[in-house]
């Protein structure tokens, strides 16, 4: 790593903890020092094993990780995650990096590639983005999981009702579609708008969306 200047202290969440992979002790202890100086938690792996092995924070993370290790390699340490379903973002870092394989890790979902030496500034740029994507992403799926327990409030003909709505048909449409009157499906819609929290048919739609119910809009042929 460079230090030609004053790294300056990147903004992210409170709590956010970096995890940096790495079998070189001198570079664990130099990143270490390093995210420590501008406040951000740190966790400390030799081995893709002890990662794999060790208790993952709660909050938002990302890990930093060496593209070359003994057995199993960065690359490979990508893929396990992947597959486990641990999403946190992964800043690579090598000293024999390749065009391939930047690619590679970069389909995969990787934030960035440092070539080592980096300077200090691009470190913590990348992993400022790094904690800030993750943070996001929890917030979203915080959010999906709030629209997901108000869902569960409705009934089945609410939830039936309110599929058939967001896919775009009238009430008459609807109505028709199920056997119900005009009338009774407006009294489902607005209880699935109530219970729901929703101010307009465009946020029920991206609540909808969000929850994958919506109804296919094949179901107009039928009325």
């Amino acid at each position: 790593m460079t230090r030609p200047n004053q790294a300056s202290p990147p903004a992210q969440p409170s709590s956010s903890v970096v995890m940096i992979v790495d079998d070189d002790a001198g570079i664990r202890a130099s990143l270490d020092s390093l995210f420590r100086s501008v406040g951000l938690e740190t966790r400390l792996f030799g081995s893709p094993a002890e990662l794999l092995g060790g208790t993952l924070p709660e909050g938002p993370g990302c890990i930093v990780l060496d593209v070359r290790l003994p057995g199993v390699s960065g690359l490979d340490l990508q893929g396990q995650l992947t597959r486990q379903g641990i999403r946190y973002p992964i800043i690579f870092m090598t000293g024999h990096g390749d065009i391939p394989m930047s690619v590679r890790a970069m389909k995969a979902g990787a934030v960035d590639f440092l070539a080592k030496p980096f300077r200090d500034q691009d470190m913590l740029d990348a992993v400022t983005a790094a904690l800030e994507r993750d943070a996001l992403r929890r917030a979203e799926a915080a959010t999906k999981e709030d629209i997901r327990a108000l869902y569960e409030t409705l009934t089945a003909r609410e939830r039936e009702v309110m599929g058939h709505v967001t896919a775009g048909l009238m009430n008459k449409q609807v109505a028709g579609l199920i056997g119900l009157s005009e009338i009774t499906v407006k009294i489902h819609r607005g209880n699935v708008m109530r219970k729901m929290g929703a101010r307009s048919l465009a946020e029920l739609v991206r609540q909808a969306e969000a929850l994958g119910v919506s109804q296919t809009r094949r179901t107009t042929d039928q009325t």
